[in-house]
């Protein structure tokens, strides 16, 4: 289904460094997983300036439990008949194709749409990513948390049904252009990353109907909007080849060789996120030391035991989307 809505283009000026256009997106998924799937997925196509050229929205057979519907709504009966991913895919991919991928926690999408276009063996037309979470950081917003209901909620913009990929996408769009004229007129250079598509894909054996993956264990949701009470098997990992280089400064760069732990649910399946720590020349801990470097949560506020270890030790803490932007430029080691 595709609406349009024109606008009139702005006539202030611009930073021509700025990206020629945008693809707010949001989908909604069976889970946060490796092995979830899109439920549905949501478009708004902006120009240069942030004004709505148009939008669109489909849902999406999943071919499996569609995981949380008292998140997101949508039933087996529902998505039944719904097109299954290749079959929209090429529409989708006309919707990003040129432009920069606009997302609240835009690695988390980005990663479902990535492997959603792997599975069918096709690649997403994007090269870069934009997160709004990053973007108001940038911009030194006062918001009281990094939850979309907030952003939109600084900007004036009235939620109308959360959860529900076409008015996420709407909201956050509206958001999205009051952000970036800021940007503009204060000359902050956008938080943009790169986004790698995955070249191949083997899934896992599928959760059967009824059975919730690991991505939205039974236990609800921390007072940070990410789930709680989930468990996963410990990783092997070869030994970090670099020497600790000590704890993070904040402000500055990732060094090579960083003890790095993490603590409560990522929104992003942390095997893929420590995986992008180790591939950085990080140090993965599983448990938290005097000599952690830093250590990465969704819930500073949460009494876990490497948060507790960490307001004793003194141990800085970032969340999951200060993270990604750190890994963006990770020191090298020095040479010794």
């Amino acid at each position: 289904m595709l609406e349009d809505h024109q606008t009139a283009p702005s006539t202030t000026s611009w930073p021509a460094a700025y990206p020629q256009g945008y693809a707010v997106v949001d989908v909604e998924t069976t889970g946060l997983a490796r092995d979830d799937r899109i439920v549905s997925a949501a478009v708004y196509r902006l120009d240069a300036r942030g004004e709505v050229e148009d939008h669109w929205y489909t849902m999406v057979n999943p071919e499996r439990d569609p995981g949380p519907v008292w998140i997101h709504g949508l039933t087996s009966d529902v998505l039944e008949g719904a097109p299954l991913f290749p079959e929209i895919a090429e529409e989708f991919a006309s919707r990003l194709d040129g432009r920069v991928l606009v997302a609240h926690n835009a690695v988390f999408d980005w990663s479902m749409i990535a492997r959603e276009y792997a599975r069918a063996e096709r690649e997403a037309p994007v090269r870069q990513r934009l997160c709004t979470i990053a973007l108001s950081k940038e911009l030194g917003l006062p918001l009281a948390n990094h939850k979309l209901e907030s952003l939109a909620a600084h900007f004036g913009v009235v939620q109308q049904r959360a959860h529900h990929a076409l008015d996420d996408a709407r909201v956050l769009a509206e958001a999205f252009r009051p952000s970036l004229q800021a940007a503009a007129r204060g000359g902050v250079r956008l938080p943009l990353l790169e986004c790698r598509p995955l070249t191949e894909w083997t899934d896992r054996a599928a959760p059967r109907i009824g059975h919730q993956s690991g991505g939205y264990p039974s236990g609800g949701y921390s007072s940070g909007g990410y789930p709680s009470g989930s468990w996963r098997p410990s990783r092997k990992r070869p030994a970090c080849p670099y020497p600790n280089p000590g704890r993070y400064e904040p402000g500055k760069q990732l060094k090579q060789g960083m003890r790095i732990a993490f603590s409560g649910d990522t929104s992003v399946e942390r095997d893929l996120l420590e995986d992008r720590a180790v591939e950085a020349g990080l140090h993965v801990a599983t448990s938290l030391s005097r000599l952690t470097s830093l250590l990465v949560t969704n819930d500073p506020d949460s009494g876990t035991s490497k948060v507790v270890k960490a307001r004793q030790f003194g141990t800085p803490v970032v969340d999951e989307a200060a993270f990604g932007q750190l890994l963006r430029d990770v020191e090298p080691a020095s040479k010794t």
